[in-house]
């Protein structure tokens, strides 16, 4: 069976490419677009002690916020394009452990120490793998009992007026961003597959939609 490093490989390149540039006027432009986030870091619910990791970390925007949100928590954060995890690293310095990785398959006990966390979160990066489903059933097997993933990404647009929305889609792939329109129904497949508790919301006009999926405090018997 072919190793799928290759295609990691490659989309890591791509992100480099993408980000580049990008990366230093990254967090000043997202905030026009990218709703949803500041309400899924408000819904974690942290403990002092807990252990956060976030998926597609890109500049560490999001972590920073939740570490002041949340004091005391444990950050992690992994990314596939190095020259975002550069940005994250000048964000938070110490603050939280970081690591390169294909979010399709990555070992979080190799890279972070940390096989398991209490809280995965995932903002607007699905929408940008490739193997999105993978990366979405692999981060719920990295869920400590009583754990929760948290998602937010694009949702279907359909509350938008039709011209405004293949407007939408038309700029996003510019940007090699395709709304994942069957993610709620793969949440679905993750859930029963791995005995998990799922919740969903959505955003106004059908912009953003929102995933959680919860582990049980103890294995059922």
């Amino acid at each position: 069976m072919e190793s799928a490093q290759p295609q990691a490989a490659g989309n890591g390149a791509l992100m480099d490419a993408i980000y580049r540039r990008q990366k230093h006027i990254y967090d000043a432009t997202r905030k026009f677009y990218l709703f949803g986030r500041d309400r899924l870091i408000a819904g974690l619910a942290c403990k002092p002690g807990m252990t956060v990791l976030e998926i597609g970390c890109g500049t560490g925007r999001n972590l920073a916020l939740i570490g002041r949100r949340w004091p005391g928590v444990r950050l992690f954060g992994i990314d596939i394009s190095r020259e975002m995890l550069d940005q994250a690293r000048r964000k938070l310095g110490d603050q939280a452990r970081l690591a390169q990785g294909d979010a399709g398959g990555f070992d979080a006990g190799i890279l972070l120490g940390e096989a398991q966390f209490d809280r995965i979160t995932i903002s607007y990066a699905l929408s940008m793998i490739p193997c999105w489903e993978q990366a979405l059933a692999h981060a719920a097997t990295l869920l400590k009992p009583g754990g929760a993933l948290h998602v937010v990404d694009f949702g279907d647009f359909t509350g938008l007026p039709r011209p405004a929305r293949a407007a939408l889609r038309t700029w996003l792939k510019a940007f090699h961003v395709t709304p994942r329109e069957t993610l709620f129904v793969q949440a679905q497949t993750c859930a029963r597959a791995q005995g998990l508790v799922l919740e969903s919301g959505r955003g106004p006009l059908g912009y953003y939609q929102s995933i959680t999926l919860r582990r049980a405090e103890t294995a059922a018997g």
